[in-house]
């Protein structure tokens, strides 16, 4: 059942000149002058450049999910998620979901489903994060982690975890997005 009835009314913002402002080895912060043509206003933005990203639902023949604890230096924090990064260069989102799980976890599988996309935060980002259901996993090597990369992996049955994200305790708005993706998904399989 599609919905397509709605249709965008906002006057867009076009987008008069764009600056390179700072680059990191993740993003590139632009500063983007736009203007709305029936009024003449114009504002500088702050945006954020970065590649897309992936997230991995791995659900193991026994219906456990694989799930990855690392700490995120934002937060100050660690946390339970689902395998993810960013797509390289010359890579599709994917190949990227499945480099990710096994270089993350060890873990692998034999069927992949498009969950499909979301807007990471259209607000100041101008990537997406891709979401792929990764069936049948199993560890088939030990991880494969990035220098930076401190991460602890756990199986537990997919339902403990749905209850972790419903309480608050897994709170990574992207994976939340990715468990909403993953139920619709089952809502309309059924």
């Amino acid at each position: 059942m599609s919905s397509r009835n709605f249709s965008f009314s906002i006057e867009p913002w076009v987008t008069t000149d764009e600056e390179v402002k700072y680059t990191t080895n993740i993003f590139k912060l632009l500063s983007r002058k736009m203007k709305i043509e029936s009024e003449g206003h114009s504002a500088a933005f702050s945006i954020l450049k970065a590649p897309d990203w992936i997230n991995v639902i791995p659900l193991t023949s026994e219906n456990e999910i694989v799930l990855v604890e690392q700490y995120r230096y934002g937060i100050e924090q660690p946390t339970l998620e689902l395998p993810g990064g960013m797509v390289d260069r010359g890579e599709s989102p994917l190949e990227t979901s499945k480099r990710e799980l096994l270089e993350e976890t060890g873990y692998a599988g034999d069927e992949c489903i498009d969950l499909g996309r979301v807007s990471s935060n259209p607000a100041i980002f101008t990537n997406y994060t891709y979401t792929y259901l990764i069936k049948n996993c199993k560890k088939v090597q030990e991880q494969q982690l990035d220098g930076n990369e401190r991460i602890n992996v756990h199986l537990m049955p997919l339902e403990e975890f749905l209850e972790m994200v419903n309480q608050g305790e897994v709170h990574h708005s992207l994976v939340v997005a990715a468990m909403a993706k993953f139920l619709l998904w089952i809502s309309n399989s059924e």
